[in-house]
């Protein structure tokens, strides 16, 4: 391999703003053909740092004119197959491949392995924190945006490619991962959080330890910052931990400028409320060993009202969502309109899971996703039109099968695109952002001011479930559904709706309601006979708890005995 006690900048020899004819270090500079050409002769090896640095280095060609084969013709026809574009899918099989071979001495892309595409993006992202990188990029976000960007994207459209040849096992992701830092703790506290969130992992789905890092991250860097000197867990104090949920109520975000939200504290304080506890029920050394905060430490979730779409909106909306020229948005909006399933559960939907009862009613078959429980629910004519032309798209694929986060089974998705599953952002806040702008339902927010849409793909479930509510549906058949696991959670939509609130409103208190007895339109005509005007008089003040008597007027029938419940006037 290149030695790499020798400076970068002396090995590159071509340092960035310099001509081709004038670099820093003409030598270097000129030898770096003959040293690719030692590469693939199989007599060097080259550290990522010196690959990258320069930016573009022509690798292809010359193994071509050695006829030397790196495999990317056969890469390249697979990519195309899973519905790559051939330039880009050319351009990433090129450079991932050429790369992973001048650092490796690995020719044969059959043998290329997870871990050889682990290591080159793991040496891609360091990279960005390379003392001489600003000697060859402009900055490291900039670095970061641009050509970490792409290397990264042509080594997952490279991975996609090995996974469904069956030659690595880490299954395409649905997102590029976000740029985040590594989980960085004194020594004994990393061993400890590391262990933690391994074992979470078993049984938590990867969205769910996700949260569970980011909480531990944040209290560890509020640690490292206000309190250097503890280097263990067992050190840490409840005073610790309030102090850092006090600077979660007060500290700005990067993202937006102002403090966490009350969900998003609730979600961090019960993340490191079950670190405490965990490790201390399964005896981990290097902790406090009890519970330091619980979750009466945190807010009180706020009780939200589910916000259904209005008609008029939904009207707008809906002829635009028919109108998606994408199959897989205009199918997922359209199954999240019509059988209030979560988009979660949409996007693993199996290939096929379509079918209809006995009065040919299309039926979906839901997976398995948030309450742990498979389903089956009737679907409008609309949504199940749809379905049917993707799964015509996906009829002939030849993906590999994908295993589900949550069941462990080899799945074929239904929404597979480019040979990976869709992602929800994509499928359902990316299309329904641009009906929204596209009907004029546009509110505050969104990049750069260009506002943004007022409705979102989970108001689709909150408006069946409550157009179930308001048309009578029984409790049994909303809980099913929706999917709901507790009665408690269907009864949001089981309360008296908007609409039965409105009615009860204006039959009191509309002008002209009757808010009073039997004898309430003679009293408003001047008809009542002056006894019973003498008697409201007389006994104004009374009520039933002071002298148990009943105010009833004579014309409003005989009075109540006392003791008896009656309307106190």
């Amino acid at each position: 391999m290149t030695s790499s006690a020798v400076p970068l900048v002396e090995r590159v020899g071509r340092l960035r703003g310099e001509s081709f004819h004038h670099p820093s270090y003409p030598i270097s500079f000129r030898a770096r053909t003959y040293l690719v050409f030692l590469g693939l002769r199989g007599y060097a090896t080259f550290d990522y740092p010196w690959l990258f640095a320069p930016g573009q280095i022509n690798i292809v060609e010359p193994a071509e004119t050695l006829g030397i084969d790196l495999g990317t013709k056969e890469l390249l026809a697979e990519a195309i197959e899973l519905g790559f574009h051939p330039s880009s899918a050319r351009q990433a099989m090129h450079w991932a491949v050429s790369r992973i071979a001048l650092h490796t001495g690995v020719f044969d892309v059959t043998a290329i392995t997870d871990d050889h595409i682990a290591e080159a993006l793991e040496a891609i992202r360091f990279f960005a924190e390379h003392l001489d990188l600003e000697r060859f990029y402009p900055s490291a976000q900039r670095y970061r945006d641009g050509a970490a960007k792409n290397w990264i994207t042509h080594l997952h459209q490279l991975q996609v490619v090995l996974y469904h040849r069956g030659q690595v096992s880490t299954q395409p992701r649905q997102l590029m991962p976000s740029w985040k830092p590594p989980l960085v703790l004194p020594p004994r506290m990393q061993t400890v959080a590391e262990r933690w969130l391994a074992a979470r992992r078993l049984t938590d789905r990867p969205a769910t330890v996700v949260k569970l890092e980011l909480a531990v991250r944040r209290f560890g860097d509020r640690l490292g910052e206000h309190h250097p000197e503890i280097i263990s867990f067992a050190d840490v104090t409840r005073d610790h931990c309030l102090g850092w949920m006090q600077h979660l109520t007060e500290a700005p975000t990067e993202r937006t400028g102002r403090p966490l939200g009350a969900v998003s504290r609730i979600q961090r304080i019960s993340g490191l409320t079950q670190f405490f506890r965990d490790t201390a029920a399964w005896e981990y050394d290097d902790v406090p060993g009890r519970a330091l905060i619980t979750h009466r430490d945190a807010p009180r979730p706020p009780a939200r009202t589910p916000r259904f779409i209005p008609e008029d909106e939904l009207n707008k909306l809906m002829p635009v969502i028919e109108e998606i020229t994408c199959p897989y948005q205009r199918a997922a909006l359209l199954v999240a309109r019509w059988s209030g399933a979560r988009r979660d559960e949409i996007r693993r939907a199996p290939l096929d899971r379509l079918d209809s009862y006995p009065d040919s009613t299309p039926r979906l078959r839901l997976p398995a996703g948030k309450t742990y429980t498979e389903r089956v629910v009737p679907l409008h004519e609309d949504a199940a039109k749809a379905l049917r032309e993707v799964i015509a798209l996906r009829r002939d694929g030849r993906e590999r099968p994908f295993i589900d986060e949550l069941t462990s089974q080899p799945v074929q998705y239904l929404f597979i695109k480019h040979g990976k599953p869709l992602s929800t952002h994509y499928l359902f806040e990316t299309s329904i952002q641009q009906a929204c702008k596209a009907t004029g339902l546009i509110g505050p927010g969104g990049g750069e001011g260009a506002g943004r849409g007022t409705i979102t793909a989970h108001r689709l479930r909150h408006t069946v479930g409550t157009r179930l509510a308001e048309r009578g549906a029984r409790l049994h058949t909303i809980m099913k559904v929706l999917g709901h696991s507790s009665v408690s959670m269907a009864l949001v939509y089981a309360q008296i709706s908007d609409r039965e609130v409105l009615r009860d409103y204006q039959a009191v208190l509309e002008p002209g309601a009757t808010i009073a007895g039997p004898a309430a339109a003679d009293l408003k005509s001047g008809v009542l006979p002056d006894e019973a005007v003498n008697r409201l008089e007389s006994n104004f003040f009374k009520t039933e708890l002071e002298l148990g008597h009943c105010l009833r007027l004579p014309a409003e029938g005989p009075g109540v005995p006392r003791g008896s419940r009656t309307t106190t006037r």
